[in-house]
């Protein structure tokens, strides 16, 4: 653990949707309490539009950030890696605790069809950050 605090890796194929998501929230709601990383195994060109667009109504400004892919000094940080999707793309490290969320992809979708993707991420995010001892810096 950086500076003691817990570190979540999340990965998804292309790190344009989902794990920016749930990158997003994570960094919402613990604030400087947890450190945060997120890749893809093939990295899109751009964030989804429509996920931009979901998590603004939620308050989170994900529009900055740019698709990437991940790398071993990534999961090398981590104690969680959180995949989403991306099978036998998505790396493997011993000593890592492990959790795959089975989410529905938003690739291509419009906005209503993401927003209960986007509900689901927080859902587990906020479980994910009390598992880990995390009090939120925001509710």
């Amino acid at each position: 653990m950086r500076d003691n605090k817990p570190a979540v890796l999340f990965l998804c194929t292309h790190n344009a949707g989902r794990s920016q998501m749930a990158m997003g929230f994570l960094k919402h709601i613990a604030g400087d309490r947890a450190t945060v990383y997120s890749g893809g195994s093939e990295p899109a060109d751009e964030v989804n539009p429509a996920a931009i667009e979901a998590m603004a109504e939620k308050g989170i400004d994900i529009s900055g950030e740019q698709p990437r892919r991940w790398t071993v000094d990534d999961l090398e940080a981590v104690q969680v890696v959180v995949t989403m999707g991306c099978g036998d793309e998505c790396p493997y490290l011993p000593g890592k605790r492990y959790e795959n969320w089975d989410l529905a992809d938003p690739a291509g979708k419009g906005v209503d069809a993401v927003r209960p993707i986007r509900d689901d991420i927080e859902r587990r995010v906020r479980s994910l950050l009390t598992e880990l001892g995390v009090e939120p810096a925001v509710s």
